[in-house]
């Protein structure tokens, strides 16, 4: 029934970068195997170019500090839904937001499945007292559930990546040299407990300018962040800042045409991920066994911190909390090896 119903689907999932990013590898794949299906993304405004090239899926914006800010926003939020003839909705994001919505669309019965988030076995993961270190389920996976419970079964082999975009024209003097490989490196992350040092990062790019072989960009947001980066390019002589430069959705296309992407456990590895683009990726306080590893990412591609020195990894899901004695957790992931796990990668592509 559901491969041959034209039937509308309303996904839910309004943050954070990385968890948003990790829902288009799925939604390749329910559109390519169920073509009569429609999809509407409910999400922030600035998401929106994550979806721009997807078949059959458009973007609702949802303004949670506006007109859909509070109840009486959410109830308007419902309204302005149900005029698209919603017939079930996959919550991917199951918060106090998506959990309203839900009574307001128990209204008209209309089928509304929510993620589990497996909340018991992350705490039990970065419960200091574990028997063990076991991966759980992957976000990937909690996301096929919700559409399966639906009546459209996805597997992992059966998602998908973003296609190559064009190249921004304000970085197409980028190409002018393409024996040089473009390699993109985000050094930030939204908690200290997992981001790499920016002393040892700078070695990791000092190392890789001077190679010769790539051109390094780099990638961030904030102004903080962006000054830090604008003195990265200064410095060196085959290093370019995009932080601040571009529009999310130019962003989004140079990224695409990265060899390689460097970043945290953070929302840029997920965007470049969805893009079938190679992603080193470094691990502080959390880990990939919490589910948010990037889609078709060899488990060899991720660097983590010692275990062995600092057992209690992971101490925190989100990176947001650690206790004391392990700030300094990544310094155990030393820049030669993130250099060569990065050239060694590069090598065996092309």
């Amino acid at each position: 029934m559901a491969n041959n119903s034209p039937v509308h689907i309303l996904v839910i999932r309004l943050s954070a970068m990385g968890d948003v990013a990790m829902t288009v590898p799925v939604l390749l794949g329910i559109c390519k195997k169920y073509p009569s299906v429609k999809i509407t993304v409910l999400t922030k405004p600035f998401m929106a170019p994550i979806f721009s090239d997807i078949p059959n899926v458009s973007v609702f914006n949802a303004d949670v500090k506006g007109k859909h800010q509070g109840i009486l926003g959410l109830w308007k939020l419902y309204k302005e839904l149900a005029n698209l003839e919603i017939h079930m909705v996959a919550d991917l994001h199951h918060a106090l937001r998506s959990s309203i919505l839900k009574q307001f669309f128990k209204l008209k019965t209309i089928p509304f499945i929510q993620i589990d988030k497996g909340r018991n076995e992350k705490k039990e993961l970065i419960d200091p007292k574990r028997v063990k270190l076991e991966p759980l389920k992957s976000t990937l996976n909690r996301y096929s559930e919700v559409f399966e419970k639906l009546g459209y079964i996805i597997s992992v082999d059966e998602m998908d990546v973003m296609p190559k975009k064009p190249f921004p024209k304000d970085f197409v003097h980028l190409k002018d040299n393409e024996e040089q490989l473009l390699v993109g490196i985000a050094p930030f992350a939204a908690f200290k407990g997992k981001m790499y040092p920016l002393n040892l990062m700078k070695e990791v790019v000092n190392e890789l300018n001077n190679t010769n072989k790539y051109k390094i960009v780099l990638f961030g947001g904030g102004e903080k962040e962006v000054l830090i980066l604008n003195t990265w390019d200064n410095q060196f002589n085959n290093v370019f800042n995009a932080a601040g430069k571009l529009s999310f959705s130019s962003e989004l296309s140079l990224i695409s045409n990265l060899e390689l992407m460097l970043a945290m456990d953070s929302g840029n590895a997920h965007l470049a991920a969805m893009f079938g683009v190679p992603t080193v990726t470094l691990w502080g306080v959390t880990h990939p066994f919490a589910g948010f590893f990037p889609f078709g990412q060899p488990m060899a591609n991720a660097l983590l911190a010692d275990r062995v020195e600092y057992p209690l990894i992971p101490t925190s899901i989100y990176g947001n909390k650690f206790p004391a004695g392990y700030e300094n957790v990544m310094s155990t992931i030393q820049p030669t090896q993130v250099v060569q796990k990065i050239i060694d990668i590069i090598n065996n592509n092309v």
